[in-house]
């Protein structure tokens, strides 16, 4: 029996999950989180084969809320269920640690496929998710296209943040950082993208579909 996390902030999308993996016969949810803190929690009181996380929750989520469920159970196998397209975030995710990703409009059946394939001890992921790997693109590579590329996972997550209409002091509570460190990231990733603005990292999320 596979004993699935599942962390996403919509009851509905759980309720959803719930629904779909209690109709096999081989996967149970063990547990539920409503954020990336009590997904921790509930990594460091139990044990699971497998994690669903989503990549946009309250508290600590995406590539850090990946790092740090790595960091307390390095064996717990990870899937990313997302409503951000694989070419925004896949390769990111992947390189943090999940062992796949899947897009939150992906058939119910693919779904099942990939958590059995993950706690098997296998890769779920996109012919075009894969090419990014292996072309190294995804990361923080100076002479990529795209500008959010040349991010740091770091600063990719202050950006992700700030334009969702975060302010500098909730964004290091939640990143547990300084005020001042999440200051001069906002700084870098102004520069980096050749921005003077978070109103400009907005209209640019939007447009690229990274909000």
């Amino acid at each position: 029996m596979i004993r699935v996390l599942i962390a996403d902030d919509h009851t509905l999308v759980r309720e959803g999950l719930r629904q779909l993996l209690a109709a096999t016969t081989d996967i149970r949810v063990a547990a539920e989180a409503a954020n990336g803190d009590e997904a921790l929690a509930l990594v460091r009181a139990h044990d699971y084969d497998l994690a669903v996380l989503d990549m946009s929750m309250p508290g600590v989520s995406g590539i850090e809320l990946i790092k740090r469920v790595r960091l307390e159970k390095p064996r717990l196998r990870l899937l990313v269920l997302s409503m951000h397209g694989e070419q925004q975030y896949a390769a990111r995710a992947l390189k943090a640690g999940a062992s796949g990703y899947l897009t939150k409009d992906s058939a119910s059946a693919l779904l099942v496929g990939a958590i059995r394939k993950i706690a098997a001890g296998g890769l779920h992921i996109s012919d075009a998710a894969a090419a990014d790997l292996v072309a190294g693109r995804g990361g923080a590579r100076a002479g990529d296209g795209e500008p959010h590329a040349r991010l740091s996972n770091r600063e990719f997550e202050v950006f992700r943040l700030l334009v969702q209409g975060r302010g500098p002091t909730e964004i290091a509570d939640q990143l547990h950082l300084s005020v001042k460190t999440v200051s001069t990231h906002k700084t870098r990733i102004l520069e980096k993208m050749g921005m003077s603005s978070v109103a400009e990292l907005v209209r640019y999320a939007v447009e690229k579909k990274l909000s």
